[in-house]
Parts: structure tokens; C-alpha cells; sequence
């Protein structure tokens, strides 16, 4: 894992909220969707539980926050 993955998985773990986080590590909200969905594929797992009103971690996730 790359550190700017890293540094985006983490915002978006503690705020759960894809739009603080990107003001969080100073990017757009795309670009931060696209960072985490790229960790995804190389994982092989999903990391979030995306609706559109909630982001929650998955159990992947979880496991994944003191790792990062």
C-alpha cells in the first residue's frame, strides 16, 4: 500500500464521509473516490459500505485501519 492510499483510507475511516475527507487531504471528492477504489481492486475487498446518505467500514476495512 502506498502512503497517499493510505492517508485517504484513513481520513475516510474516521470521518465516514467521502466529502470531508477529500477537504480533509486536500483533494476533490472524485479523485478521493477513485484512490479508494483503486486500494479496493488491489486488495481485492471491499473496504467501505457506500450508500448514498452512509459510509461505514466493512469488517476488510476494519481490519485494515491499524495496518494503515
Amino acid at each position: 500500500m502506498e502512503v497517499h492510499h493510505a492517508r485517504a483510507f484513513l481520513a475516510v475511516a474516521e470521518e465516514l464521509h467521502f466529502g470531508r475527507a477529500a477537504h480533509r487531504v486536500n483533494l476533490t471528492q472524485p479523485a478521493l473516490s477513485r484512490l479508494v477504489q483503486g486500494l479496493e481492486r488491489t486488495l481485492g475487498a471491499a473496504l467501505f459500505d457506500r450508500t448514498t446518505r452512509k459510509v461505514a467500514l466493512t469488517p476488510a476495512g476494519e481490519a485494515l485501519v491499524p495496518v494503515a
